[in-house]
């Protein structure tokens, strides 16, 4: 991607182009046109979160199904970028982009009417794939649309969509779902993409310049055959594996992603030795700090934000019984937070430079231990409101680190290789998100399941003393309490919680066929189902999520400090270098 040469703060804009801006009379509406599929990719990102328990029902999926639904966008999404960007400088920028953005709502209205978790799955990998073609065109057309006086604009603007698109999936896609258009429930949240594509096709037909990179080189095709093999090798066993009790294949696929992903670097160093070949990243770039740095900052940090978000908005559905646009609702301050933090950092970076990004991830570190001291304070008797101080400060930092972080990485770089470098930035924070996602999907059901006799001990009490004053015999209330317990154990343990446990089945049908007098056993079914299960079901799902924000803490703690590792650079450095993710 040499001719997104973000480094270059003076010069124009390298390849052919249509001149200046003001020979580009409709470049407000060329910035509108790219921006809208920028804010699409992004709002995809995190959209399905908020439908995750409606998605798992209607179409009977398995929780890793549902990780996979997540996290395979990212994944192919990432896999393309860099061969995305290289195709727009060979065939055309404005053609590439109107493809992905044609095949973008065509994959979006398979996913709407996908009829099984396979078939969604696999329309989702088409989806991130034409979202690889389309995202790194948008730096380049802004590029050569806009002149060098009214690029920082667009720009911001650019940084602004990056951002809103990705907190705002929970909110939209609850409201969506929430307002069930003509039956459409969960799927809504793909066919909202629909008119803004084709919306968008016809614009960009119409008003988007055509433009190419001067003396760009053919596809390293085997260099991203190895990069995608070696991913996939990484994130599949990561996202699956748990729900086949880690099968062979899984941890050779392990195995085999470093030696992939070495054997990658190994090819790109020979090709960069060739004069004629031109490498998807030039191995140049590894012996400069703030990109080898900027890469693991990438990857960690985006570890966390979208990781958190699936499961606090699980725990707020499944466990606390809230509905999907209450669960977005919630979410909304960390989304108006990292709105104004995106706005202002071009002014705190004016003042604090690469330090930006440490304050963001402060913040993010405060925020996130708040959200930790509310559900431990708060236990069973958590309310959503309660936790919206703590978010707006975990926004707040979101948005001081999201805006100026590529432009803070890419500023560091002193090598003419600053365009391959924020292809490469933007594909390891995709592959970042896939990563956090598997892992932290790992760890959450693993909580649920090691805290589920601890949390059905908290509901005890309560449904002795329910049964009792029903009437129910000393005896027939042990065996009752002790089949909760069990019934429950065995619920959070299973690899899909929507299934009924067969020892869950057997105490329905000892309740269905006890002698107790038909009053009582309604008392009974009334204490275990509507008392006693959602009081353990609360408290599961607060301490396990109260837990697994810790996997937030340490990737934004590690990502704090990589950040003291980046080369200090002057403010002005970054003034017209795009922020995003």
């Amino acid at each position: 991607m040499e001719s997104i040469d973000v480094g270059a703060k003076a010069a124009d804009p390298p390849g052919t182009s249509p001149g200046p801006a003001a020979a580009c009379a409709a470049r407000w509406v060329v910035l509108a046109v790219t921006l809208s599929a920028i804010f699409m990719q992004m709002l995809d990102t995190t959209i399905t979160m908020v439908a995750l328990p409606s998605l798992q029902s209607d179409l009977g999926a398995t929780f890793a199904e549902i990780q996979l639904v997540v996290a395979v966008y990212s994944l192919a999404f990432a896999c393309t970028l860099v061969t995305g960007g290289r195709l727009g400088d060979i065939h055309g920028r404005r053609k590439v982009f109107l493809i992905g953005m044609l095949g973008f709502t065509i994959a979006s209205a398979l996913c709407g009417a996908a009829p099984n978790s396979t078939f969604l799955i696999v329309s989702r990998v088409f989806q991130g794939l034409c979202s690889g073609l389309m995202f790194p065109q948008v730096l380049s057309i802004l590029q050569v649309t806009f002149s060098k006086e009214e690029r920082p604009k667009a720009l911001a603007m650019y940084g602004a969509s990056v951002g809103l698109g990705t907190v705002l999936g929970p909110v939209l896609g609850g409201w969506l779902i929430d307002l069930d258009i003509m039956g459409t429930d969960w799927r809504a949240i793909f066919y909202v993409n629909l008119p803004v594509g084709l919306v968008a096709l016809v614009f960009g037909l119409v008003k988007i310049p055509e433009s190419s990179a001067a003396g760009a080189r053919r596809l390293d095709v085997t260099g991203a055959g190895i990069l995608t093999a070696g991913l996939f090798s990484l994130i599949l066993p990561l996202v699956i594996g748990r729900e086949h009790d880690w099968p062979g294949w899984s941890l050779v696929l392990l195995l085999l992603s470093p030696l992939l992903l070495a054997e990658f670097f190994v090819y790109e160093n020979k090709l960069s030795e060739l004069a004629d070949r031109s490498p998807l990243v030039p191995t140049s770039l590894f012996r400069e700090r703030s990109f080898t740095v900027g890469l693991l900052i990438s990857v960690v940090f985006f570890a966390g934000i979208p990781s958190f978000f699936m499961t606090f908005i699980m725990s707020l559905q499944i466990g606390f019984g809230y509905t999907p646009i209450s669960a977005g609702l919630v979410s909304l301050g960390f989304a108006a937070l990292i709105a104004i933090g995106s706005a202002r950092s071009a002014a705190v970076v004016k003042r604090l430079g690469t330090k930006t990004l440490a304050l963001g991830t402060g913040l993010l570190l405060v925020g996130m231990s708040g959200v930790i001291a509310t559900v431990h304070w708060a236990g069973t008797d958590l309310h959503g409101y309660q936790l919206v101080p703590s978010l707006m400060v975990a926004g707040l930092g979101g948005g001081f680190f999201l805006a100026p972080c590529t432009g803070i990485i890419l500023a560091g770089i002193r090598s003419r290789e600053a365009g391959s470098a924020s292809g490469m930035v933007a594909t390891v924070q995709q592959v970042g998100i896939a990563i956090g996602i598997a892992v932290a999907g790992i760890l959450f059901y693993g909580l649920l399941g090691s805290n589920a006799d601890g949390a059905s001990d908290t509901a005890v009490p309560r449904l002795r003393s329910d049964l009792a004053a029903a009437g129910v015999p000393q005896d027939r209330q042990g065996q009752i309490t002790q089949g909760f317990r069990t019934c429950f154990h065995d619920k959070m343990n299973q690899k899909d919680l929507t299934r009924t446990p067969a020892s869950c089945a057997r105490i329905n049908k000892e309740l269905a066929t006890d002698p107790m007098p038909a009053d009582v056993k309604h008392k009974v079914q009334n204490a275990v189902l509507a008392k006693a299960v959602p009081e353990a079901r609360k408290a599961n799902f607060s301490d396990s999520f109260e837990q697994v924000v810790y996997w937030q803490i340490g990737c934004f703690g590690l990502s704090c400090l990589l950040v003291l590792a980046l080369p200090k650079i002057r403010p002005e450095d970054v003034q017209d270098v795009p922020g995003g993710a």
